[in-house]
Order: structure tokens, then sequence, then C-alpha cells
């Protein structure tokens, strides 16, 4: 039952129940994230087993290529999940997700390296990837529509803020994992089978959270349902590529721009960083992993900060400090960070990117959720999101590791923060701080006095009409 239907509730309630739904949802985002990242992590253990190339730069290319891949299905999976989400309901588009990621992490567990069956190795690494990109791809903007409606209206940023506190947490507990093993088992038996451990532990991880989720409330009313299915004379129906590119095109492009320079951005200090500083720093690779650790550890605890600032003081201050600090700092970060030898001083590199970083991923998924009413809002946080993770996020690792080896890692520098600066321009002047959004007019409002939002938006099905679509943060 959603919040619009059910009898009026108690705030300390209400609380509750958030925190119920949020913790739900919360966990599939974990098991997704972190199946995702294992592959990263582990990549330079089991490279050799699928990548021909005797070169480990060559090799390394070779598995960040297929890692790319994988964000090549992500505007599909966005564009069937988010349809599916916003016709049959959030909860059924999230338990569909993480089954097809469970599916896919067990199917790696198991693979067969090329030693075994040659070429076919590689073939079938790349076509569970790519599943597992298109289950990705779902999962953003359901997990984040669904987060930002089950949240209570003063604390939208707070609790919105753990969709990146597990997908950090994912990478996290995937960081923790190579950890484990690197100090418990030798580097040849890792080598051999132990990059295998993960990938399982990732598919039974999913299979549990296939079990939560089948207890999730859904955040859309049965009438939203209904309506999804009435076919209308002359009218798009919820949830279709019709009503997204007729009626709101112009929140998809702002949410194509407020993604670009953040995900790149979060891919870049997150992601690519560990191979940057293994291949650059001359920092032995046990010690890279620790760092990546508890800077990405510290970053997962400080969203729900960012994020309970962001109730304060509303959405785009936050994204303006990003974006400022990105585009300064930047250089500076990471042509430090390319020449140091000393741990610590890598570890203090890599937090103040992610101090930067964390004004954007904290409150992103709520800003993109703000933008749609609920008839379009998980189609179109969705593929927005995915389209700019597929050219821009999704190919860091790539075009990193392809400068890098050819010897030009400076002009990396200076695409993450050309593409940071773009989306800044985004944030000052596509956004205004602290007005009513879709969110408020349908579930209450964040900063605005009570019924303000009615007179912006309606919440009903009118909804697809309005007649110009709101973008205030």
């Amino acid at each position: 039952m959603s919040t619009q239907q059910a009898a009026p509730l108690s705030e300390a309630a209400q609380t509750r129940k958030a925190v119920s739904n949020i913790l739900k949802g919360s966990a599939g985002n974990l098991v997704e994230w972190f199946d995702l990242y294992v592959y990263t992590v582990f990549a330079a253990y089991f490279q050799s087993h699928f990548f021909n190339s005797s070169d480990d730069l060559q090799a390394g290319l070779e598995a960040m290529a297929v890692f790319s891949t994988s964000f090549l299905m992500r505007p599909i999976g966005s564009w069937f999940f988010g349809r599916y989400a916003d016709r049959k309901g959030r909860k059924a588009a999230l338990t569909l997700s993480v089954t097809l990621m469970s599916a896919g992490s067990f199917a790696i567990a198991i693979l067969p390296t090329q030693d075994v069956i040659g070429l076919w190795a590689l073939i079938l690494l790349v076509f569970i990837r790519v599943v597992q990109g298109f289950s990705v791809g779902g999962e953003y903007g359901t997990s984040a529509t669904y987060m930002s409606e089950a949240a209570t209206a003063k604390r939208r940023g707070f609790f919105s803020s753990f969709q990146y506190v597990t997908l950090v947490g994912g990478q996290m507990l995937a960081l923790l994992v190579l950890v484990i093993l690197q100090n418990t088992m030798s580097k040849e038996d890792l080598t051999a089978w132990g990059w295998r451990i993960p990938f399982a532990i990732g598919g039974v991880a999913a299979l549990v959270v296939l079990w939560l989720r089948r207890s999730m409330e859904e955040t859309l009313s049965s009438d939203q349902l209904r309506a999804a299915h009435v076919k209308v004379e002359g009218e798009a129906q919820p949830g279709t590529m019709k009503l997204l590119l007729t009626k709101h095109w112009k929140p998809l492009l702002i949410c194509i721009g407020i993604t670009l320079g953040g995900t790149v951005a979060f891919y870049t200090y997150t992601n690519f960083i560990l191979k940057f500083m293994n291949d650059t720093s001359g920092i032995a690779k046990t010690d890279t992993s620790v760092i990546n650790f508890w800077a990405l550890f510290i970053f997962m605890l400080l969203q729900p900060v960012y994020g309970l600032i962001s109730d304060k003081i509303g959405r785009k201050p936050l994204l303006i400090w990003f974006g400022v600090t990105g585009v300064l700092f930047t250089w500076p970060l990471l042509s430090t960070l390319a020449g140091t030898k000393d741990p610590f001083m890598a570890f203090l590199l890599m937090l103040g990117g992610l101090l930067m970083v964390g004004g954007y991923t904290s409150i992103n998924a709520l800003v993109k959720a703000e933008l749609f009413p609920a008839s379009i809002r998980a189609l179109g946080v969705g593929l927005g999101y995915a389209i700019a993770n597929s050219l821009f996020g999704g190919t860091v690792p790539l075009i990193g590791a392809a400068l890098q080896k050819s010897g030009q890692v400076d002009m990396f520098f200076t695409y993450v923060t050309a593409a940071i600066f773009i989306s800044l321009l985004v944030y000052i002047f596509a956004l205004k701080n602290k007005k009513p959004t879709h969110l408020d007019a349908e579930q209450g409002n964040a900063f605005v006095a009570k019924g303000a939002a009615k007179g912006a938006v309606n919440g009903s099905a009118k909804d697809d009409d309005d007649k110009k679509d709101l973008v205030n943060v």
C-alpha cells in the first residue's frame, strides 16, 4: 500500500515505515553493486584466464574494455525496467533486477577459462557482463525512485542518500573481500581459483535480498497502477517513451547533464583509482587495496551527512560544491597521486577527491527523482542516468587505461575536469533551490509551506499534461 492510500500515521510511525522499506530496498542495491564491482576489483587476478596478452597493461586494458561493454546495456536496461516499474510497480522491477544479477554472479563463479573452452570463455564472460549491465541499468533508476518515494518529506535527502551508501558499500565490500583473500591466500591460489569466491558470495547474497524484497511495500498506489494500463485516446500512457519524449524531454536532458560530470568523477575516484595507483604510484597492491577500503568507508559514512545537510540548505548548494571543487582540484589531486609513494599521502588524496564527489553522490538520485512525476519517474531517472553513465562514467576505466598506456595520463585529468565543468553549468543555470517539486506535490513538501506546491503541479494523472516541468531542487 502506498503512502497516499494509507491512513494518516504519526511522524514516528512514518519514520519507522520509511526505515523498514529503505533498508529492504537498499540491501538489494548493496548486492547489485557488489556484484558489479567485484569484476574490476579482482580483474588483475582473473584477466590471464580470459585474455591472451602477456602484457599486464594490455590485459588490463582488455579487461576494462569488457567492463565497459556492460555499460552499453544500461540504457536498454533502464528503458525496460523503468517502463516495467512505472507500469507494474517498483517492487516487481527491483525483484526482477536482483534475480538477473544473482544469476550472472553464479555464472561467472563457475565459468570455465580459455584453457578449457578457448575463445568461448571470453564470449561467455562478455555475455554475462552484458546481462549484469542490463540488470544494473534497471536497478539505479528504480532504486532511486523507490527510495525517494519511500522517504519522509522532511528527510528525503537523508533517506535517499542510502542509495549511494549501499552503492559505495558494495564496492567497499568487494575491496574487503579482496583484502581478506590477499591476506589468507597465496597470490598463486588467488590467481588460479580464489578469484571465483567473491562472485559466489555475490550470488548467494543476491538470493537473500530476493527474499527480503518480497516483503517491500509498493510506493505506487493501486489507482496509479491501474491508470498505467488504461488507454486514453490522444494521450501517452504512463511509463512509455512517448510520454517521456513528448512531455518530459526537458527534465530528461537536465538529468543527463546532472549525471555527466558526477558519474565521471565517481568512477574516477572510486573505481579506476585503484588501477591508477597500482600502475603509477609504486605502492604495493596490498597497500592500495587498504587505502581504497578506508577512503571508501569514510566516504560511505558521509553520504547521510551530506543528505541531512541538503535537507536543511537544499540540494543545489551541494551540487555546486562538487562542481566548483571538482573543477579546481581534480588536476592537482590526480597529478600528485600519480607521483606519490607514501601510502598515507595517497589515502589523503583519494579521500580529498571523495569529499568533493560526495556533494553529488549523496543527493543526485533524489534530485533526478524530483524532476519527474510518478507516472514517468522510474523511466526518466533511469534512462537519463544510463545514457550519461554509458557514454561517460562507464568508459572512465577504458579511457583512463588507454591514456595511461599511451603515456598521456595528463589528458585524462583534463577529461575529468571538463566533464565536471559541464555539469557545473547545469547545476548553476538549470536548477533552483528549495522550490516545489513533483515529489512535494505527491507526498508532502520538503521545504515550502504546506500546500504551496498544489498550484505548481498536480499529483494525479494530470501530471502528464503539465504545461511545464518542475526542475527546482
